[in-house]
């Protein structure tokens, strides 16, 4: 199972659209994805409610994890939207 760090690029964190847009490219990505705080129980990044709940702020680090076909694949692309500015988009 590939994992990453990545910090968090969009201002708000992992809040409301950034969460909303993170949870939908994870669960189109067709592979199992979890994302976790440092030290925290990982949770499934499709789920709007899951990444809501962890409370991410702006450049938190966080630990992306991903299973299945083409898991580094949609792992770098994840950690990329991740650090991006989702806010913006």
């Amino acid at each position: 199972m590939p994992s990453t760090t990545v910090s968090v690029g969009s201002a708000s964190g992992l809040h409301a659209r950034p969460a909303s847009l993170f949870a939908q490219a994870a669960a189109a990505s067709g592979v199992g994805v979890t994302i976790a705080r440092a030290g925290g129980t990982p949770v499934n990044a499709a789920s709007i409610l899951a990444l809501l709940t962890l409370g991410v702020d702006h450049a938190e680090e966080v630990t992306l994890a991903t299973e299945g076909d083409g898991a580094d694949a949609v792992l770098e692309s994840l950690a990329a939207l991740l650090a991006s500015d989702l806010d913006a988009a």
